[in-house]
């Protein structure tokens, strides 16, 4: 199954337990496969130098671009094409979508309210964490 995670399910992902951190477990056991893109990871980088999210990153160990490269090595990067406007209240999740056609992703895994409302991006299912593991689980 391919796979593509929104910035926020990613961050969860490596700073806690919990769904997303299971989701990026299978990716590590090749249970899926894990896509990504420059934007995404610039981004995941922004994300994860905000103060809020200090502490997590100290109690894992870890230092941000550990994580971040960790996370560059394990997804695929893919170089999405330019898509026209579809998410007009949050433009920078469309980055999400255009990653998601060009990995010819089975599903975008976001816990955004913005991108889970449009339910579906050209074929491809947008399910929240929760929802793609158990799509895995089924399998």
């Amino acid at each position: 199954m391919r796979l593509v995670l929104d910035t926020n399910v990613v961050a969860s992902g490596l700073l806690w337990n919990g769904t997303p951190a299971q989701l990026i477990e299978a990716a590590q056991a090749d249970e899926i496969e894990l896509f990504t893109s420059r934007a995404l990871l610039a981004e995941l980088t922004r994300i994860l130098r905000r103060a809020k999210f200090a502490k997590a990153i100290a109690a894992i160990e870890s230092s941000l671009d550990d994580l971040v490269l960790g996370y560059a090595e394990l997804a695929q990067v893919v170089h999405p094409p330019s898509i026209a406007p579809v998410v007009l209240r949050d433009p920078e999740d469309d980055r999400v979508l255009a990653c998601a056609v060009a990995a010819n992703a089975d599903l975008i895994v976001s816990g955004d309210q913005h991108l889970l409302d449009l339910k579906e991006y050209e074929g491809i299912p947008i399910v929240s964490a929760a929802q793609a593991l158990s799509r895995l689980i089924e399998r």
